[in-house]
């Protein structure tokens, strides 16, 4: 993560970063315990950017890893699940999936007051503007293609043999899936959203079948994935926090709501008319993932079976996301500092996934 678009451009020194200097300290000595000892002073630096789980650069001599940390203060049950992303992030080590190497995870609070993990940091970019500027047609195609072919790889991961049998449960991924961000969304709700009550009623009414159960990482978009520094070949994917076993044409749905839904201050491909040259279309896109994946792929694209279910279900959860963050802004312990601007967001998610809802029907 080298350049001005990755989080490590965006990172500011402790202890103003999160970790006050008896923290640092107990830091200092897990590190040198657990990972390896280091010449020199501890260095930690906050990445601005993330809405969940704090994250900091931290450079111990001449090596330089990556932390995760659960937020300080009361969380809502299930949230934050460092103990997981941990977890998957060993069992892929070695896979088609390509993940920073996992070093240590400390549950213990009286290192740096939560549960955190340490990891590699990955050598790369970091992408955050979806039409990729200052790309030839040719590299942004080869970009997006790259990504639908992670997604299909990771989709494809024997999830039993990396000994993730008990990660998560098989069936009714979207019912479970309701249930908690449902129960999430009442815990965190700040106001009445009309469009997210037509969609707590609506969504579990009209469940389709699952095809089939796979290991799924559930917030997989751009600026979570390191690419290459000078190549279009992800080398790492991040943020595994909502990751789980359950329906890929879900997950992949997710990661195409940036050709449906404008978010404010975080660029997406919704609206643009036309796409920048070598961006696919939506319908492109999901037959590059189809293809990748062994599914068929139609004359006219490769249409997925209840897609624009799909949208709405994720354009409900990613409301719900985003009106936790606008809990924790205004109960003060968000993980970026532009949190309160997420809760304006969160009716237009609920709007256009209730619109989504209704050209299913």
């Amino acid at each position: 993560m080298n350049d001005s678009s990755t989080p490590a451009a965006d990172a500011v020194a402790a202890p103003a970063g999160g970790l006050d200097a008896l923290q640092a300290s107990a830091l200092d000595a897990f590190i040198r315990r657990v990972v390896g000892s280091f010449d020199g002073a501890l260095g930690v630096r906050q990445v601005e950017g993330g809405q969940s789980n704090p994250t900091f650069i931290v450079d111990a001599g001449s090596r330089r890893l990556v932390l995760r940390r659960k937020p300080p203060g009361v969380l809502l049950p299930s949230a934050h699940a460092v103990e997981r992303e941990f977890r998957v992030l060993r069992a892929l080590q070695g896979s088609d999936v390509p993940v920073p190497r996992a070093l240590a995870l400390c549950e213990d609070p009286a290192v740096i007051g939560s549960s955190f993990y340490l990891m590699d940091f990955a050598e790369g970019r970091i992408l955050t503007d979806q039409t990729l500027p200052g790309m030839s047609p040719g590299e942004r195609r080869a970009h997006y293609a790259e990504m639908a072919r992670v997604m299909a790889a990771l989709h494809a991961v024997d999830w039993r043999s990396r000994g993730l049998a008990d990660f998560g449960r098989e069936g009714r991924y979207v019912e479970r899936q309701l249930d908690r961000w449902t129960r999430q969304y009442r815990a965190s709700e700040t106001a009445r959203i009309d469009a997210m009550e037509r969609l707590i009623e609506w969504l579990p009414a009209h469940v389709p079948a699952q095809e089939s159960t796979q290991l799924v990482h559930g917030d997989f978009r751009l600026d979570n994935l390191v690419f290459h520094a000078h190549e279009p070949r992800i080398v790492a994917v991040l943020d595994w926090e909502l990751s789980t076993l359950g329906d890929p044409l879900v997950d992949f749905a997710y990661h195409c709501l940036s050709w449906r839904l404008q978010l404010g201050t975080h660029r997406t491909l919704a609206g643009l008319e036309p796409l920048p040259e070598g961006i696919p279309t939506e319908a492109q896109h999901v037959a590059d993932y189809c293809r990748a994946s062994g599914r068929a792929v139609g004359l006219g694209g490769a249409p997925i079976a209840h897609w624009h279910y799909h949208l709405a279900f994720n354009m409900f959860r990613l409301a719900a996301i985003q009106q936790g963050v606008a809990r924790r802004a205004l109960d003060g312990n968000a993980a970026n500092s532009k949190a309160a601007a997420v809760a304006a967001r969160v009716q237009t998610t609920a709007e256009t996934g209730w619109a989504a809802a209704k050209e299913s029907e």
